[in-house]
């Protein structure tokens, strides 16, 4: 039998909740690139609750224990003799989520023999040295495309919060003002400007479809180049690095997977080389941008506004820099957990576990590594020698 180590983020701090705002959530069959989403054998949740928390347990007690395997659900992650810690020893099987990651490192890994499946119930596991887990044979897969148009939503969500100055106008209401010029001083429309995604996978193409409508002018960048029908239908320009790609734009979207390739991608140079006034989005992961230089480009004007959800080391610090930085627009990392994404990413999960523990294929497309290398999205999006991030 089994042990499932699952680290979940807290319930709300006044308690799993009764009620929830709706009653349902929309049926969604297929992704936009016609994959299908989770079809696990059978499901033991409400999929509008709350699952990605410690008392939503991802749904799956009474799946695992059922089948006499035993599920520790912990959100106590960190330190040297965190609950995490003390029970991975002899864990089989690891689920994190991005929002509250598990750091599976390689000194982690070593000190799990019994480790042969870490899943991811999201997307993004960067959180996991691949390297090691390659090392020591431990399968790593993630629920692909289960909250990708999410974060796209989240990512149009900000851009236009930024540009439109909304959050510190939203500010203003709260405090009982009424003052058009400090509301609008820092305003501006969204239509005509240049904005660009690096990387236009998944993620980053919903983003580019979902602006395309406001009649701005798209750029993106990416290791594997778009269909020519793609290109033609969004009037995409297509650069083949995020430093051609960078000064022409009004708006840049951070969309790529976090590898030593983009770690630290957005430092001092590729940000002065930025229009200046220039709008930053990253809901990718926080490594990918530099963070003091973050800090100094909106400090002196060079980024007009920067925004996001993902940080380092997650959960930030109270005295980040990035919680106290001029007109920035950051949130905890929420963009691919809402209640809608978290019934697909569960879903998902136990999906993965029902082939694991069957002795079936895990689906292709879920894998990053089969315990060999790289594989299915992994090969992909990441590169050899990933690394811990």
């Amino acid at each position: 039998m089994a042990k499932v180590l699952c680290v979940l983020y807290d319930d709300p701090t006044d308690g799993y909740p009764a009620s929830y705002a709706r009653d349902d959530l929309p049926r969604i069959d297929r992704y936009p690139d016609g994959q299908t989403t989770p079809t696990p054998q059978g499901i033991d949740f409400t999929p509008d609750h709350l699952l990605g928390s410690v008392s939503g347990e991802l749904g799956l007690r009474s799946f695992l224990e059922s089948r006499g395997h035993t599920l520790v659900v912990t959100s106590d992650k960190d330190g040297a003799d965190s609950e995490f810690d003390r029970e991975l020893v002899d864990a089989d099987v690891v689920i994190s989520q991005p929002f509250w990651p598990a750091y599976l490192t390689a000194e982690r890994i070593a000190k799990a023999p019994n480790l042969k499946l870490a899943v991811t119930a999201g997307i993004g596991s960067d959180h996991v040295d691949l390297d090691a887990a390659i090392e020591h044979g431990v399968t790593v897969a993630e629920v692909t495309f289960s909250n990708s148009i999410s974060v796209a939503e989240h990512v149009v969500m900000m851009i236009l919060s930024l540009v439109r100055n909304y959050l510190p106008s939203h500010q203003v209401v709260l405090d009982g003002g009424w003052n058009i010029a400090d509301c609008v001083q820092r305003a501006y429309d969204l239509e005509g400007m240049h904005v660009g995604t690096v990387a236009a996978g998944r993620i980053g193409l919903a983003v580019l479809r979902r602006l395309a409508p406001f009649d701005v002018k798209l750029h993106y960048t990416d290791r594997h180049r778009l269909p020519a029908e793609v290109e033609e239908e969004l009037g995409l320009t297509f650069h083949a690095s995020a430093e051609e790609m960078a000064p022409r734009c009004d708006v840049v979207t951070i969309n790529a997977p976090l590898h030593p390739e983009t770690e630290g991608l957005f430092g001092d140079e590729l940000l002065g080389s930025m229009k200046r006034g220039a709008y930053l989005i990253n809901t990718a992961r926080g490594k990918i941008a530099d963070r003091d230089a973050v800090v100094r480009a909106l400090r002196s004007g060079q980024l007009a506004g920067y925004a996001g959800d993902v940080w380092f080391p997650q959960p930030a610090p109270p005295d980040h820099p990035w919680r106290t930085m001029p007109h920035h627009g950051m949130t905890p990392h929420i963009s691919g957990s809402t209640l809608s994404a978290q019934a697909r990413y569960a879903a998902g999960t136990r999906e993965i576990l029902e082939a694991w523990l069957g002795g079936t294929p895990i689906r292709e497309e879920y894998l990053i590594t089969d315990g060999s290398g790289l594989a299915g999205a992994g090969a992909h999006s990441y590169s050899v020698n990933a690394g811990n991030k």
